[in-house]
């Protein structure tokens, strides 16, 4: 059995969980710091390093109450160690080796991606009993990432394909920041598109990169260049550099533009082009099992779709562990842990650290 303490301080979320055997969460807690945040349209990574180093000492102090554990009762401390912002890692990765240090602990470090995957791993009540089945194909979504990631066993990757540019929950921010819907731009999005008509614009889905690559850029051109073209139907000026945004995060939509359809649209384009590219991966690669994982798995239309469409068992982790959390890092941690894998206190952050 292990018992590990998990840490995860990548982005803006400073988190600590204790996970037993990878699958059962004993505690999570979570500090957001999304309000401070909202203020600038996005995360401010100064702001952030600082507010983890205010949260980290009682997220983990209550982690450890709420599991009900003492030092003694722990296999490992892990902490994740890349990808991410330099200087948000620092706070967790100093913090986890101080512990490990003083309590005799081992280490692990864990990649951030690794633990996106492994968060459907995690029980939760009316979820899955049995474990994720291999071969299997895993699209991580998120704010810093958008991959396709084969793995035909626990711990071994191969990334088929990525973003050639945006990742996709870095477009919804951007283009909900063109359309004054505020951060984060994913649920801002996703509840105005509720209200919308997906085939209003017909926005590109950019399928003829790369196999199993994506690209965003042009799909965030386009909504600017419709949004301009609205502006000047109705007579409103339009600046040179394009839509003319209030402070970050603060602009209202325009009630003159049909901003739900425009939503709608472009929601539908971004889950189409990541809906058609996995299933390729998932044909190709002969997979029994797909596995979504990162914050914008938490979109209902995106799971719409992929459970519509996907000839295999499609599975999601609950909308609290697809956002940053240690719960997931801790089931990462448990099979690195059993493979023998062990940091040393020379553990070092890598923000550009790659999975595969």
């Amino acid at each position: 059995m292990t018992t590990i303490l998990a840490i995860e301080t990548s982005c803006d979320e400073t988190s600590a969980a204790v996970v037993i055997n990878g699958r059962k969460v004993v505690s999570c807690v979570v500090a957001s710091q999304i309000q401070l945040h909202r203020q600038y349209g996005g995360v401010f990574p100064e702001m952030a390093s600082r507010e983890h180093m205010l949260a980290i000492a009682p997220v983990v102090r209550e982690a450890m109450a709420k599991a009900g554990v003492q030092w003694s009762d722990l296999s490992a401390i892990a902490t994740v160690n890349g990808p991410g912002l330099a200087g948000s890692l620092l706070v967790g990765v100093n913090f986890a080796k101080a512990l490990a240090a003083a309590h005799n602990i081992p280490l692990l470090g864990i990649n951030h991606m690794e633990g996106h995957i492994y968060a459907n791993w995690l029980q939760y009540e009316g979820g899955p009993e049995t474990d994720p089945a291999f071969p299997l194909v895993s699209l991580v979504v998120s704010g810093g990432h958008t991959d396709l990631i084969l793995m035909e066993d626990h711990l071994q990757y191969r990334r088929l394909g990525g973003t050639i540019d945006d990742a996709a929950g870095e477009a919804f921010d951007k283009v909900a920041r063109l359309m004054g819907l505020g951060y984060p731009g994913g649920p801002a999005i996703e509840r105005w598109s509720a209200g919308g008509d997906g085939t209003a614009f017909d926005l590109p889905r950019a399928l003829s990169v790369g196999a199993y690559d994506f690209s965003f850029s042009g799909l965030k051109t386009a909504v600017l260049r419709e949004l301009q073209e609205l502006q000047r139907q109705q007579g409103t000026e339009v600046p040179e550099r394009g839509v003319k945004l209030a402070d970050a995060g603060v602009q209202e939509p325009d009630p003159n533009l049909p901003i739900a359809d425009l939503a709608a649209s472009f929601q539908e384009a971004l889950v189409d082009a990541l809906v058609t590219k996995t299933l390729r991966a998932l044909s190709d690669h002969s997979a029994v099992q797909l596995l979504v994982a990162g914050g914008v798995a938490a979109n209902s239309r995106l799971r719409q779709e992929l459970l519509a469409r996907a000839q295999v068992p499609v599975r999601f982790p609950p909308i609290r562990y697809c956002t940053d959390n240690a719960a997931m890092m801790g089931a990462a941690a448990h099979y690195r842990y059993l493979a023998g894998h062990r940091a040393t206190l020379a553990l070092d952050v890598l923000p550009g650290l790659t999975l595969a």
